[in-house]
């Protein structure tokens, strides 16, 4: 093959501007050949080097008694007590979902899944984060139709359920969706795998599926803007196989109890050059790989290919060698490839041989470790104007629109297209604030939720990066659990723009502080940058995942409220109405500040549901949509209807943080109410469970009809 001239043209495709091919020529001292552009394209591009935001990453807080392994692995990893560690993690697939719906989102369900059992965790439990255009834009629809198929069908042939997550709407999103895929696992503490290559000579493997020309060139196209030639861009996003990457799991789990295993790392972004890479680096040893040596599908595949190809389904592994007939023994059985393809050197070079010739020879070392850390110009997002006067409005005709609304209608159309139940372990399944799984054999589980509203981080980065925290963790405390530790997947525009970078900058900040308050450390991560279409960004999306453990399932807080139930409502009330869903879906209006969190209350608030929890029938967090919208979801989950006390629209429609309601009997709510007092926390009565209709102050409805109009809106608003 003849190499091509290395022109500002090539260099550009390839991501890199000018001041990065003149360090490359600096460490290279020469010009790369294409195959080398390739590989340090693939390392040093965004998706891969983290290279706008890896300065503010560091800010976070990682650590804690509970955390095992924080970010810089597949996945992070947590102790549950009793030998045993939830590893999960939350990835993007944005750019390929939008370019091919189903292969998109099924990918990035099978990557996110391989970041788990690669750690040698049995995957428990799957959520997703969905963020759309406007159901009017020509796109929206086959693209939503397009990604919940690809999700439901890679993760129900995979065999893992699928718990929670969210779905949103926006005109921010109509050239750019969002998805974000969270997987978990259960592994046993002390067997944990990480990716550092140890020992030289020890044998590099190839496992799993062969290796196409699919995908090549997907992570530098995740780290670019769309623009007219996006059609252009199909042939990047890769082609997903459930079944194989069962196989793959069960392979890889068994190959791990045979002592065999150095090192393990999934091949994701870049494939066979960031796996080969991270491996040796984070061990300190070179790599030698024979690329005649790759299983391939495709004839006349060149190195440049093979580098880059982002195929499904493949691992590297570093093997001890004196196992190599056991573990080739466990890849046949799974009728898998298994091939050496090279070994662990002790010179810093990552040195790639095909055909006899050497095609690649770099400095491992510098590849992995010199990608450029930008401290970009940014500037603060401009204090919000004061909220204009939101006039009165029938709370009923405004209850109405949010439940027609597919923002906040009722998601079955997409979480029934999931297999809930499949592993039977599943003990709340999608549609409430958290999922929760059983850990199997045990009285434990563990619970799960995704949360942000873009819109208060538009408004105001640091409180909205606050509040993404902070509704998680009281999702997690409404079902009774204990939250452990978040996962970040930070969704932003292009950070070369100050005012983007200003919003990532902000947002790190906010999520920064929560989580170092509520004791919910960050312990695995992803940032996605350049969602634009046309200089168009989306709005910054910095979506929180998170895990907690309810020690015994006797104290879950799962039971549906009753007639006759007395619902209070916990946390203080000042009907804040900026960046509302009231204000967006009822008077088209974006403006005003976010909602300040309290992050002090939070953490009390939290205290006193998880310390009281057997005194608690129903429990659900104040989100978007207010008292409301939170008390008819409880009301129409249960089937029973509800009279609220009086208000007016921010008091009904309001979001302060901080908030939760509470469903009981009037015995356990007069307890309830002196453990308030003494604990110091605001708990009013607001209402109770009654009759057959919801009446807010003097409006009302049946439940009937309300419940009609919020399970079919969805369905009809996507056509």
């Amino acid at each position: 093959m003849t190499e091509p001239a290395m022109t500002e043209d090539l260099i550009a495709a390839h991501g890199l501007k000018p001041e990065e091919y003149a360090e490359i020529l600096r460490i290279l001292n020469r010009d790369p050949n294409f195959t080398e552009l390739g590989i340090f394209s693939a390392m040093w591009n965004e998706h891969c080097s983290y290279k706008s935001s890896k300065k503010w990453l560091r800010t976070l807080p990682t650590e804690g008694p509970q955390v095992i392994c924080g970010p810089g692995e597949n996945a992070g990893v947590v102790d549950i007590g009793d030998g045993q560690a939830v590893v999960f993690k939350m990835e993007s697939h944005n750019h390929p979902s939008y370019i091919e719906p189903y292969q998109g989102a099924a990918t990035g369900v099978g990557g996110i899944l391989r970041d788990v059992f690669t750690m040698g965790a049995r995957p428990i439990a799957a959520m997703n984060s969905l963020s759309f255009g406007m159901p009017d834009h020509p796109k929206t629809r086959s693209v939503v139709s397009g990604v919940v198929a690809g999700v439901g069908g890679y993760g129900n042939c995979f065999g893992v359920p699928t718990i929670g997550g969210e779905v949103r709407f926006h005109p921010a999103y109509n050239g750019n969706c969002l998805v974000n895929a969270f997987a978990a696992g259960l592994a046993d503490a002390n067997a944990i795998f990480y990716s550092a290559a140890s020992g030289v000579g020890m044998p590099v493997v190839y496992l799993g599926a062969k290796t196409g020309r699919d995908g090549v060139g997907g992570a530098t196209m995740a780290s670019a803007e769309f623009d007219e030639t996006i059609e252009e861009k199909r042939p990047t996003v890769q082609v997903g196989d459930p079944f194989t990457e069962k196989r793959l799991m069960e392979a890889c789990l068994e190959l791990m109890q045979t002592g065999a295993v150095i090192s393990i790392q999934d091949m994701g972004a870049a494939g066979l050059t960031c796996s080969a890479v991270e491996m040796g680096d984070k061990g300190g040893l070179g790599i030698r790989l024979d690329l005649d040596r790759v299983p391939q599908r495709e004839t006349g595949m060149t190195p440049y290919e093979m580098m880059l190809s982002e195929s499904q389904e493949r691992m590297l592994m570093v093997l001890r060698p004196e196992k190599e007939a056991e573990a080739r023994a466990v890849f046949d059985k799974w009728d898998l490839d298994f091939a050496i393809v090279g070994e662990t050197i002790p010179e810093d070079r990552f040195l790639i041989e095909h055909q006899g010739r050497i095609v690649a020879d770099l400095p491992l070392a510098t590849l992995a470790g010199s990608a450029p850390e930008y401290d970009r110009p940014w500037v603060p997002t401009p204090a919000a104007e004061p909220l204009a006067p939101v006039p009165e409005i029938d709370p009923i005709d405004a209850l109405k629109a949010l439940i027609s609304s597919p923002n906040y209608a009722h998601k079955a159309w997409v979480y029934e297209q999931y297999d809930q139940m499949v592993m039977a372990d599943t003990v709340i399944a999608p549609g409430l604030g958290a999922g929760v799984v059983r850990v199997h054999g045990t009285s434990k589980a563990l619970a799960f939720t995704s949360d942000v509203t873009p819109r208060y981080v538009r408004a105001n980065p640091v409180e909205g990066g606050r509040q993404a925290v902070a509704e998680a963790y009281r999702n997690l405390t409404a079902v009774g659990a204990t939250p452990l530790a978040a996962t970040d997947n930070l969704n932003f525009g292009n950070p070369e723009k100050p005012e983007i970078m200003g919003q990532l900058v902000g947002a790190i900040q906010g999520i920064g502080e929560a989580c170092k308050a509520l004791d919910m450390p960050i312990v695995s991560g992803n940032v996605s940058l350049y969602n634009e279409t046309d200089g168009e960004p989306i709005l910054p999306t910095p979506t929180i995942g998170a895990v907690g453990l309810i020690e015994d399932l006797e104290h879950i807080i799962a039971r549906p409220a009753r007639a006759g139930h007395v619902l209070l409502l916990l946390g203080e009330t000042t009907g804040h109405l900026g960046q509302s869903a009231l204000l967006a879906e009822v008077f088209n209006r974006e403006d005003g500040d976010a909602p300040h969190v309290d992050l002090e209350a939070e953490r009390r608030h939290g205290a006193f549901i998880r310390a009281n929890r057997d005194w608690i029938d129903a429990c659900t967090d104040l989100s978007d949509g207010g008292l409301a919208l939170a008390a008819f979801e409880m009301a129409e989950t249960a089937e029973v209807g509800l009279v609220l006390e009086p208000g007016d629209t921010a008091t009904y429609f309001g979001e302060d943080q901080g908030r939760y309601l509470i469903a009981c009997s009037f015995d356990k709510a007069e307890a309830l109410m002196v453990a308030a007092g003494r604990a110091g926390v605001p708990l009013t009565s607001v209402g109770r469970f009654t009759g057959d209709k919801l009446r807010l102050g003097t409006s009302e409805a049946p439940l009937a009809e309300l419940s009609t109009l919020y399970r079919g809106a969805f369905a009809a608003a996507l056509g």
